[in-house]
């Protein structure tokens, strides 16, 4: 890999600012296992199951949950959220999966590796999961338990459901065996920290699960996320696994004792005074590429609060940008770690493309080298 290519990678939400050169022993050096169960130690010292748990109520707290909160660092917010399914249909056999078309495509993985219905909801124009038709698709599965995935940073837009409205539509059918999973991966902890106080997506908006990735805004530098209870689930299974000395509650079994390390150290290293500054960082960020954007008057668009700016998806630009989405779209991710003067010299290379000002040849066809059968060998 070549890191001088990451100015270019202006489409993944992963923040490279924040860095453990303090940890580069314990991470490259010593085999850490957190196998099992986060609260109960187990067999063996070779784990970091202290630190997992800090984590774990570091950000429960941050999302209003008490001191019953239950979770775990996963491999990553896929992991989290098939943790969340599973419980649902272990606690509701009949439960339905309800999405939104916006929602992230591991909704419909972990739906299928357990074998539940999944249910498309369509979304306003916003990319928000439309309460309207959540209400229909409910009636239509009247009877059945109804899980619910809300997203807190759809990928291509930032969008937000309203987990509060979704809570309360879900009253008003008197829909009582139900879960509603927050799949926060991306933008989780930025919009918790905005400055309007306790996010409006949390447990005490009535969510009853939660994953926020580690390698996204929180900078971990490898694939991770936590998975958030408010407290136990009932349906988990309490069985002691001798071999290991603990529960088997998640679902990988050995978990990666390093990750908790380096979770630890960003979120306990930071405080939220940290990351709420890091947040308004990219927040400004994102407001300056939307604007230089405007200024050019290349198509572009940006929901309040997001570090997500999609944009016409240029054609063939003289460097190898890389900005996702389709043939139509593409967007910029203005995490914690990217430069301005990148997002600059975008502009600056869309603005010469616009005007006509620079020309990129089309690709030369690839000469077909002859291998020389059938030639006279004479």
């Amino acid at each position: 890999m070549d890191l001088d290519d990451r100015c270019y990678e202006l489409a993944f939400p992963g923040a490279t600012d924040l860095t453990y050169p303090h940890l580069a022993e314990l991470v490259t050096g010593r085999l850490l296992n957190n196998v099992g169960d986060p609260f109960q130690p187990g067999h063996g010292r070779s784990h970091t199951k202290d630190a997992e748990v800090q984590v774990v109520r570091w950000l429960g707290a941050l999302f209003g949950a008490g001191d019953d909160v239950w979770g775990y660092v996963a491999g990553g917010a896929t992991e989290g959220t098939l943790h969340a399914v599973d419980e649902a249909v272990t606690a509701h056999p009949d439960v339905m999966v309800y999405a939104s078309a916006a929602a992230h495509y591991s909704i419909a993985k972990a739906a299928h590796l357990v074998r539940a219905p999944l249910v498309r909801v369509a979304t306003d124009d916003d990319d928000r999961m439309s309460l309207d038709d959540l209400r229909a698709r409910l009636r239509a599965g009247s009877g059945r338990a109804a899980m619910i995935v809300a997203t807190v940073g759809t990928t291509e837009r930032e969008a937000v459901d309203d987990v509060a409205g979704i809570a309360g539509l879900c009253d008003d059918l008197g829909i009582t065996r139900r879960r509603i999973h927050v799949d926060a991966a991306l933008a989780g902890v930025p919009r918790a920290l905005l400055p309007d106080g306790t996010p409006g997506f949390g447990f005490r908006a009535g969510a009853t699960s939660l994953v926020v990735s580690g390698h996204k805004f929180l900078s971990t530098l490898t694939p991770c996320a936590v998975i958030l209870y408010p407290r136990r689930p009932a349906a988990q299974s309490r069985e002691q696994i001798s071999y290991i000395g603990t529960a088997d509650t998640t679902i990988s079994g050995s978990r990666s004792g390093h990750t908790p390390l380096l979770l630890a150290a960003s979120l306990l290293g930071q405080g939220r005074g940290g990351h709420r500054r890091r947040a308004q960082r990219s927040r400004d960020l994102a407001a300056y590429t939307y604007d230089a954007l405007c200024r050019i008057g290349w198509p572009a668009q940006r929901l309040p609060d997001a570090f997500t700016i999609t944009l016409a998806q240029p054609d063939r630009l003289p460097r190898p940008w890389m900005l996702g989405g389709d043939e139509r779209t593409g967007r910029i991710i203005c995490m914690p770690g990217v430069d301005q003067a990148w997002v600059a010299e975008l502009v600056s290379d869309l603005e010469a493309r616009l005007r006509g000002r620079i020309h990129v040849p089309a690709p030369r066809p690839r000469r077909i080298e002859s291998s020389g059968a059938g030639r006279d060998r004479g």
